[in-house]
């Protein structure tokens, strides 16, 4: 479970959070929280809309300058030392507009090369990508003219191409046929058997309790439960944790006149 209090990050985990905060105007959106990321783990953040799942992985990946606390990565302080921080993520980020007048091949090349990467190795990572995401046909097409699917799927090939030690994605099936989706799972479980960290938000309960093998749930901007599945879900589905938690159930009567 997270620990309270601690002024550090925890020496083995890929991310820590300490304190992190977030205010837009009178809307408190994150409120202090304290987050350990284990490395190595597949860790799936959970709440309701406007819970402040994307706004918290906005500041932990660098993208959103917190109004309080700290953000490490494998150690690194992320706002203390940007480049180096951000050189071990690889992000998958909700709304943020792609360079979608490149072509799909374009788009993780220019990826690859603006991580420094050498152009022999972004071709092949590249080429591989298109493959492995089944883009292959529409590599050579503009991303402005991809489907939402295919435009989720080339901005995840975008975050992978330099292989970075931890992947932070914020609803990465939203949109995604079944197919890609089963093909995006098999890639991810891959990438943690071999080492890296898996971060990942999603609304789909019987998912996250399929894929991952930690969760945290977020209500208000605070942190409710977090921990191993098993650990959070306590015997129950993690569905039925979660709406425990976070409460707000409708009663299932009404609408009588809803009949055929």
């Amino acid at each position: 479970m997270i620990e309270q209090g601690m002024d550090n990050a925890r020496p083995h985990a890929a991310i820590s959070v300490r304190g992190l905060g977030k205010r837009f105007g009178d809307k408190v959106a994150v409120n202090g929280i304290d987050l350990d990321v284990p490395a190595g783990s597949f860790y799936g953040l959970v709440g309701p809309n406007g819970a402040g799942k994307t706004t918290t992985l906005s500041m932990a990946t660098g993208l959103l300058r917190p109004d309080a606390g700290q953000v490490w990565i494998h150690g690194v302080d992320v706002w203390e030392r940007p480049l180096e921080a951000k050189g071990l993520l690889g992000v998958l980020a909700d709304g943020v507009r792609l360079f979608d007048r490149l072509t799909g091949r374009q788009l993780v090349t220019y990826a690859g090369r603006l991580r420094g990467m050498d152009p022999t190795t972004v071709a092949e990572r590249t080429e591989d990508l298109l493959r492995v995401l089944d883009l292959e046909d529409a590599a050579s097409k503009l991303v402005v003219d991809y489907s939402a699917g295919m435009t989720k799927k080339i901005a995840l090939a975008t975050a992978l191409i330099h292989s970075p030690r931890v992947l932070v994605l914020d609803e990465p099936f939203e949109a995604v046929d079944p197919v890609s989706a089963a093909n995006i799972r098999s890639i991810l479980a891959g990438y943690v058997e071999r080492g890296g960290t898996v971060v990942v938000s999603s609304h789909v309960m019987d998912l996250v309790q399929r894929m991952c093998s930690h969760v945290a749930v977020i209500s208000d901007g605070n942190v409710l439960a977090a921990g191993t599945v098993d650990e959070v879900r306590g015997g129950d589905s993690l569905e039925d944790r979660f709406v425990e938690l976070v409460g707000g159930r409708a009663e299932g009567g009404g609408l009588q006149w809803l009949q055929s």
